[in-house]
């Protein structure tokens, strides 16, 4: 999972290929938003959007970066559990492979507990 900030006079789809070939040294093209995951911090001062992106037209190497260590693995290996993800990655499997859901929300319940909620 990669991620950044969008730049000025940036658009989402401009933001993950820059972030791809910085994070990443790949170039990408036709990135497909295939959802979005949005959250509230405690508090409800600020609110995150975070766009999900699935990409299949690709040129370059993978190569990993300061921002940490990338790696193709095979999918059945990222569902069942066997690979060591970054947090509350999984949570976002629903949209990205489902299609049933494009959008993925925390709230807090009454006893500030997180809820995850799938549309």
């Amino acid at each position: 999972m990669i991620g950044g900030i969008m730049e000025l006079g940036e658009s989402s789809a401009d933001t993950v290929i820059r972030e791809v070939f910085e994070e990443m040294d790949l170039t990408i093209s036709n990135p497909k938003l295939v959802g979005v995951k949005h959250f509230q911090t405690r508090g409800g001062k600020i609110r995150y959007l975070v766009f999900l992106y699935k990409i299949s037209d690709f040129f370059g190497t993978l190569t990993s970066s300061e921002e940490g260590e990338v790696k193709w693995v095979p999918r059945q290996d990222l569902l069942a559990g066997k690979i060591d993800l970054a947090d509350s990655m999984d949570e976002m499997f629903p949209v990205f492979f489902d299609q049933m859901s494009s959008e993925l929300v925390y709230k807090r319940d009454d006893n500030d507990d997180l809820v995850r909620k799938y549309f």
